[in-house]
């Protein structure tokens, strides 16, 4: 680059703001929009976009193969870019910084060192924080952990050195199992998703079990940024005297686990409010034990973010038997109604319904009307009679099996013939019962925690969903099980409604990318995302990861199993760009501005794995425009 262009360069990134040129949050800000004002790379120039360095986790050995669902846990961490500087984290929690011009590593941290390799606990991990001090000169990496042993530390680095830092907690670490999983020493408790961060508050959710019905909590804490001290603590679960505790019914919410924020929190933090997306309760297909609505489980809640009060609820299912945990990171934005501006929050869900609610009172900026939906046919279940509906928007995904579901274009469609002919029920909230049931969606959506960006200027928001449904029945269990009853699909493969080939069973498109007019309630636009091997056309994927957009006309997104990363036209939906990537990018990109070079970047992590098959790798990948 001649001294004129560079000169150039940094006289158009002078204009932006610094936090305009980096990402600090995981969502690109507090509030998740996922949106960067950078115009750098635009409509015009997105075909020249070209690799501009890669680095390698040493994690997966890149061109391995994975063979069935779960063998290889994802590579599934948004970096952030701070001074010049990448953070982000690994499946085994490792947290590495590099720097973000060359992608040279600087440190690497690794909670697990003292465990051999192969001892090491896994997990999908999405990030970590940021912190710093009002002067600069305390800047701190928060992140959490799932360890072996099994353990889980909240732990707060040096963003230079990456070294613990001594006055946190115990020597740079605070125990997360301490009360919140004494009682069960033996059972999952880990958090695969940053804190949010509020002021001085790192606030933190966690991955606990979806079976047994009683173990850890999904309570979410507050812990003092500089000292690991525990602020505040939210029961997801009422206790006893608290507000809902009566929606349980009898003693069912006492030991209950689940109903956790295993996702990505977002906070207003002009309004000091922090907003929380909570999963289901535990067991999530059978909840004959804890019959009511079961608040504040598949609730969005909006918290005093200061001292952990309950300002607002919306539980979005009543009582969950379909394992439909709000999955994605509240996105926090301005809606434009008759000139007036209105503090909004859309949440997206796995039923593939989108919810649009004033993120100040909590009520539904378009309506919402309580529908009924079948009943359980299980002994002993209660199902709640009916479940909330927008009016707007129109659903995001599929919602029912359409006419003629086996497509004659199917290379081989002899085990979903074999597998439709089992079914008994099938459609939206349609409860699984003892033989085999359709769920449409299944439990990886319709949305999941890919969640959704948004282009303030047009309000528009792009979601990723997938038409992809989960097949399965409940079967009784033994005398002394933790439950009596338990689903299973016979088949593996997380019961997904496909067949050998993981390619779905229904007609497609099997994934989708769609523009929501969220002043409206409108879809602008919605395109196939993907193209399936060995099928003509845009037939969409199955797709996991989300997507960012640009003020140059931009959605950048992976997700998809073909393993590609694409940029999208934000006005028409139209594809400008594709590159290939090692594996899939199950992980949402982010883009930032070179401290030095004042280059636009867009950076993926491409690791393939989780419940997909196909290769895998290790691999975070940085584009950029030639010189």
């Amino acid at each position: 680059m001649n001294s004129a262009a560079r000169a150039l360069l940094a006289c158009c990134c002078a204009m932006l703001s610094l936090d305009a040129q980096q990402w600090t949050s995981w969502g690109g800000e507090p509030g998740g929009s996922r949106f960067s004002p950078l115009t750098q790379i635009n409509r015009a120039n997105v075909c020249n976009l070209k690799p501009a360095w890669s680095y390698h986790t040493g994690e997966r050995k890149p061109g391995a193969v994975n063979f069935s669902p779960d063998q290889v846990d994802s590579f599934e961490a948004t970096p952030l870019m701070v001074d010049g500087v990448l953070y982000f984290s690994t499946p085994s929690s490792r947290v590495i910084a590099l720097d973000a011009e060359t992608g040279k590593e600087i440190w690497r941290f690794e909670p697990q060192a003292p465990w051999p390799v192969w001892a090491r606990a896994h997990q999908p991990h999405r990030g970590v924080a940021y912190w710093q001090s009002p002067d600069g000169r305390d800047r701190r990496i928060l992140f959490g952990t799932c360890e072996a042993g099994p353990t889980s530390h909240l732990f707060a680095l040096d963003a230079r050195t990456g070294k613990p830092k001594p006055d946190f907690g115990d020597r740079g670490a605070v125990d997360l199992r301490r009360g919140a999983a004494d009682a069960t020493p033996d059972l999952l408790y880990a958090v695969t998703s940053p804190p949010a961060i509020y002021g001085n508050l790192a606030i933190v959710g966690a991955e606990v079990p979806e079976y047994p019905s009683k173990g850890p909590s999904g309570d979410v804490r507050a812990f003092d940024v500089r000292t690991g001290k525990l602020v505040w603590t939210f029961h997801t679960v009422p206790h006893p005297g608290e507000a809902a505790h009566g929606d349980w019914e009898a003693e069912s919410a006492k030991g209950r686990t689940g109903a956790n924020v295993w996702s990505v929190m977002s906070v207003d933090a002009q309004r000091g409010i922090v907003y929380l997306p909570i999963g289901s309760a535990s067991y999530d297909f059978y909840g004959a034990d804890r019959k009511g609505r079961n608040l504040y489980a598949n609730s969005l809640v909006a918290l005093d973010a200061a001292t952990g009060g309950l300002i607002w609820y919306f539980q979005m299912v009543h009582h969950d038997v379909w394992d439909y945990d709000l999955p994605a990171q509240p996105v926090l934005f301005t809606m434009r109604r008759d000139g007036r501006d209105i503090p909004a929050v859309a949440q997206i869900t796995k039923m593939g319904l989108l919810f649009i609610l004033d993120r100040v009172t909590g009520k539904p900026l378009f309506d919402v009307v309580e529908r009924p939906v079948p009943r359980s046919r299980v002994p002993g279940e209660s199902t709640w009679p009916t479940q909330p509906f927008p009016v707007k928007p129109p659903p995001l995904a599929a919602v029912s099996l359409s006419t003629g579901a086996s497509s004659p274009a199917r290379p081989s469609g002899r085990s979903c013939a074999e597998l439709a002919r089992t079914i008994e029920r099938s459609g939206l909230y349609v409860p699984y019962g003892t033989r085999t049931t359709l769920a449409t969606p299944g439990e990886l959506g319709g949305g999941n925690w890919s969640g959704g960006s948004m282009e303030p200027s047009t309000g528009r928001l792009f979601v990723n969903t997938n038409n992809l449904f989960s097949v399965g029945r409940l079967e009784l269990q033994w005398t002394g099980s933790p439950e009596k009853y338990r689903r299973t699909g016979g088949r593996g493969d997380h019961d997904f409604f496909w067949d050998e080939n993981q390619v779905p069973c229904q007609r497609p498109p099997w994934g989708s990318l769609t523009a929501v007019d969220t002043n409206t309630g409108t879809i602008a636009w919605s395109v196939p995302l993907g193209r399936m091997p060995g099928f003509d056309g845009n037939t969409g994927t199955p797709n996991i990861g989300g997507s960012i957009a640009t003020a140059g006309g931009l959605v950048f997104i992976g997700a998809t199993v073909d393993n590609f990363f694409r940029a999208f036209d934000t006005g028409t939906g139209k594809e400008l760009w594709a590159a290939p990537l090692p594996a899939a990018a199950h992980a949402t990109p982010m883009t930032y501005v070179g401290k030095r070079n004042g280059k636009q970047y867009v950076v993926v992590a491409a690791g393939g794995g989780g419940v997909f098959r196909g290769s895998v790798s290790d691999t975070l990948v940085a584009y950029a425009l030639p010189n």
